[in-house]
């Protein structure tokens, strides 16, 4: 579906909430000079899933705040079946029949998974002792008909928990006692695909049992396979609400961003004949006869199926790995195996798939993860000059938009496209000469993706050689000057800009005369 779009969200009044359900009528809510949100308007029916969507700012978290009873609207009010209510704290909205399950539960650590989802109403038997009896025979019954059995031990205590048995165990506390509007904040971020199917299956028992449910994500592919309806948050205000079944992901794009992803993507050539990175015959455990040129201002996609050696070919390039055979040549001088540091002095930079485990300090601050490879840079007799620290952490901060109060929190604490930035900014700080982006814009909102494309394009001006490894077609289409493809652990070809199709890059990546690399092989 495709219609030009008005700038100016809520190009007209959406109707009242209807009876059954929940929803807000005319909320605004203000935190001293900032509008977080503006006059939305906005039903969550009884027996259907409605969809949330928007870019980190747009009013999402702010609105499931109000919902739950931590904040109190600045202008208008909760409606639930059919009537105003007054939220005045948490305790008022689960009173009321609204849950919410936040993106991070909060789990008592030294208590059993039975006794975290039944914190606040544990059985009692006489004398007020626990009831383990009773609470066995209840945790085992709503393990089974949750569909939780397989992965979840009511044993575990909280500290034992995986991130995604945490997330299960706070969906469960939140279907205690008689829910009316259920609303799930990001729930698949840290859940396997078996968990994420059991889950499905779940919020549509729910919305058969005819409870309003609120889905807030940023996975195109999730909110198609789930919702009823979309509604789509932009800048505080209620941008539209679309039928999941007829409206698209484009639509979507231009509601949340006000363009099309495609203007996004789009960015000049400014490649240059300069070779910047030039491996020849690279051979790991992993990939074989590797042949790979980027010029400086030239980005190269890198595409293929999971599995084909994508990532271990980044490895590789960074030093993270050792190299079989084969060579690396950056700016003209070899580049060593297996040494990460002497790589990133020669001025290559890698931004690994996985930022949180790979590449970021979760409890440390965003200056500490900006500065950690140019700390020589910044020292003065073995001290590390704090004051320049800082001015360089906030220019980069600044420069690629941020968005956080200050350059001293905790990476742990920002979005995922927030996250993705500061990982950019460490390398910035570093002026690399080739920087390897693996799923830059993996786990993030299509407006933080813009940013990221945007920052990518500027790399490019400025002379940087840039390799984009990505699984979504579209991205390395509309990025990528080249693109390489692999299976296999092998290059399978190579397409112009103007030659490159979605169809064209499927067919490379399943080659299917295309013999898996050999470990240790020759090259």
């Amino acid at each position: 579906m495709s219609r030009a779009h008005d700038e100016k969200p809520n190009p007209r009044p959406p109707a009242a909430p209807a009876p059954g359900g929940a929803g807000v009528q005319g909320v605004s809510k203000r935190f001293g000079a900032v509008q977080a949100l503006a006059g939305v308007t906005l039903d969550f029916p009884a027996g259907r899933i409605t969809a949330l969507m928007g870019e980190n700012g747009a009013g999402k978290s702010t609105l499931l705040k109000i919902l739950a009873g931590d904040h109190q609207p600045t202008e208008g009010s909760v409606v639930v079946d059919g009537r105003p209510v007054q939220l005045a704290s948490p305790t008022d909205a689960r009173r009321t029949g609204i849950r919410i399950i936040p993106q991070e539960p909060e789990i008592i650590p030294h208590v059993s998974v039975a006794e975290n989802v039944y914190a606040g109403s544990l059985p009692r038997a006489a004398g007020r002792r626990l009831d383990r009896a009773e609470l066995r025979r209840r945790i085992t019954a709503d393990l089974k008909r949750l569909g939780f059995d397989k992965v979840l031990d009511p044993d575990l205590l909280g500290s034992q928990l995986t991130p995604a048995q945490r997330q299960l165990v706070e969906i469960m506390r939140a279907l205690t006692g008689e829910a009316k509007v259920i609303a799930f904040d990001e729930p698949t971020s840290s859940l396997s695909e078996h968990e994420v199917d059991a889950l499905f299956a779940l919020i549509r028992r729910l919305r058969e049992d005819g409870v309003a449910v609120v889905y807030v994500s940023h996975r195109m592919q999730e909110i198609f396979q789930l919702a009823d309806r979309i509604a789509v948050l932009r800048d505080g205000a209620l941008a539209g609400v679309q039928d999941a079944a007829t409206t698209s992901e484009g639509e979507l794009v231009r509601l949340m961003v006000g363009r099309d992803l495609s203007a996004m993507l789009s960015r000049p050539h400014v490649a240059t004949d300069r070779l910047v990175l030039d491996v020849r015959g690279l051979t790991t455990d992993d990939v074989r006869d590797i042949d790979l040129q980027i010029h400086a201002g030239e980005v190269v996609g890198l595409a293929g199926l999971i599995g084909a050696g994508r990532s271990e070919l980044a490895l590789a390039l960074a030093g993270d790995l050792p190299v079989r055979a084969g060579t690396v040549t950056l700016d003209g001088g070899r580049l060593p195996s297996g040494n990460p540091g002497a790589v990133i002095r020669a001025g290559l930079g890698l931004a690994p798939e996985e930022r949180k485990a790979q590449a970021l300090f979760l409890h440390r601050s965003i200056r500490d993860n900006t500065s950690t490879v140019v700390l020589e840079r910044l020292r003065r007799f073995r001290f590390v000059r704090r004051s320049a620290e800082r001015e360089l952490a906030q220019e980069y901060a600044d420069r690629l938009q941020v968005r956080t109060p200050s350059i001293e929190q905790e990476v742990r604490k920002l979005s995922g496209g927030n996250q993705q930035k500061v990982v950019l900014a460490r390398w910035l700080a570093r002026k690399p000469k080739v920087l390897i982006l693996d799923e830059p814009t993996r786990g993030i909102d299509v407006g933080a993706k813009a940013e990221i494309y945007r920052i990518i394009a500027d790399l490019a001006a400025e002379g940087v050689a840039i390799l984009v490894i990505s699984s979504e077609l579209p991205e390395v289409l509309g990025l990528a000057d080249r693109i390489l493809v692999m299976q296999n652990g092998r290059i399978t070809g190579e397409l112009d800009r103007a030659d490159a199709t979605e169809e064209a890059v499927l067919n490379l990546a399943m080659a299917d005369d295309i013999a898996p690399a050999t470990p240790g092989a020759a090259a």
